[in-house]
């Protein structure tokens, strides 16, 4: 556990020493959602019914271009074996770095994600709601990705093969997080979809470790 927590506390100065990687992210999140009212027209109504669908696509996406360095770096300067020799367990160093890039990542975006929801003019039902689905649904993406990054690190054109493999694994999560936003503005419940998505967390978070270890086993050999 202490070996994890020294790779995320590493992982976090190294991202806000140089932060332009965090920014470049939260800044392709702002613009790109401030695009679809030039795409859909600036009225109210029209903004408001896919305000939180595109929130969380251009949320997703953000998550997803960022994923490339998540294991990079350790493979292109040889630390990748280092990782996997290392004598804690490399379940819970895989597990380090996801909660490093979800620290960097996915916590900015669920700060910045207010602006967003009114440049997109988000009914004020939905914004409590909005930020929940962010903190439950944002940690899965993370550990997902981790598994992705792990299975196309060091493969040619990875980036390409990291979409393929994690965009289908992103839908579940990004349709019951926009039903929740969506209940929350129509008054219906929501507590249902809430405990879906921190379900979908839990079991993420149980599964994810192992699998993006055994990844990494296999990339290093």
């Amino acid at each position: 556990m202490n070996a994890a927590l020294a790779l995320v506390a590493r992982d976090l100065r190294l991202a806000y020493r140089t932060p332009g990687s965090t920014l470049t992210i939260l800044a392709f999140f702002v613009i790109a959602a401030s695009l679809f009212p030039f795409g859909i027209g600036p009225e109210p109504q029209i903004l408001a019914r896919v305000a939180t669908g595109v929130v969380w696509v251009v949320a997703l996406l953000a998550c997803l271009i960022s994923l490339d360095r998540l294991f990079q770096a350790e493979a292109d300067d040889g630390g990748l074996d280092d990782l996997v020799l290392a004598p804690a367990p490399l379940e819970l160093l895989a597990l380090g770095k996801c909660a490093a890039h979800w620290l960097s990542t996915g916590l900015p975006l669920i700060v910045v994600s207010p602006l967003v929801a009114v440049l997109l003019n988000l009914p004020a039902e939905g914004y409590g709601t909005l930020l929940a689905t962010l903190a439950l649904g944002t940690p899965s993406l993370s550990l997902t990705g981790g598994i992705g990054a792990a299975l196309s690190v060091g493969a040619r054109k990875g980036g390409a093969l990291l979409a393929l493999i994690v965009l289908p694994l992103y839908v579940p999560v990004l349709v019951f997080a926009v039903a929740a936003v969506e209940a929350a503005v129509a008054g219906l419940p929501v507590r249902p979809l809430l405990f879906l998505l921190g379900a979908m967390a839990a079991f993420t978070l149980t599964v994810a470790p192992f699998a993006t270890a055994a990844s990494l086993r296999q990339a290093a050999e």
